[in-house]
């Protein structure tokens, strides 16, 4: 499978539709769990918190938890929602939901996208980030989220 097979793959899986996806921000010891995804648009590693898709009948708190503990092995409780993004650049169109999260189980590993095969996987790496990092990092390469903030002190008022 050739990044351009998995690219188109997810395309195909999360474009032309408007997706609810529910965000996770996990913060310890000052620093975030972020994902580092295979880039559906562009050629670099894009870095977001975990999360993903809202499925039909799903209340939003059980599907965050749900993609937590698929992409990270983590078990959390779901706290506050501290932002409402809409992100377009088509063929992707999400209303994204970020809520806070406070790990109480599990441990942490990479995880996987089941919808998608092995060979096709977005999620590449999990790391957790200080704000430091995460502004090193060029604009294509992190979530928008991440440009509304100027320290984690903004986020969890």
């Amino acid at each position: 499978m050739t990044e351009i097979d998995a690219k188109s793959t997810a395309q195909k899986l999360y474009g032309n539709r408007i997706r609810v996806r529910a965000c996770g921000i996990c913060i310890e010891n000052g620093r975030v769990l972020m994902i580092g995804h295979r880039a559906i648009l562009g050629d670099t590693t894009f870095w977001a918190p975990p999360g993903g898709g809202v499925e039909l009948g799903e209340m939003i708190e059980d599907a965050l938890r749900r993609e937590f503990l698929e992409e990270t092995g983590l078990e959390v409780e779901v706290g506050k929602m501290v932002l409402m993004n809409e992100f377009v650049n088509l063929p992707l169109h999400g209303i994204e939901l970020f809520f806070l999260v406070k790990k109480i189980g599990g441990e942490l590993v990479l995880g996987q996208d089941p919808e998608m095969k092995s060979e096709e996987q977005l999620i590449q790496k999990i790391e957790w980030m200080s704000l430091d990092e995460i502004k090193s990092l060029n604009l294509s390469e992190k979530h928008q989220f991440w440009q509304k903030y100027g320290s984690f002190d903004e986020i969890i008022v």
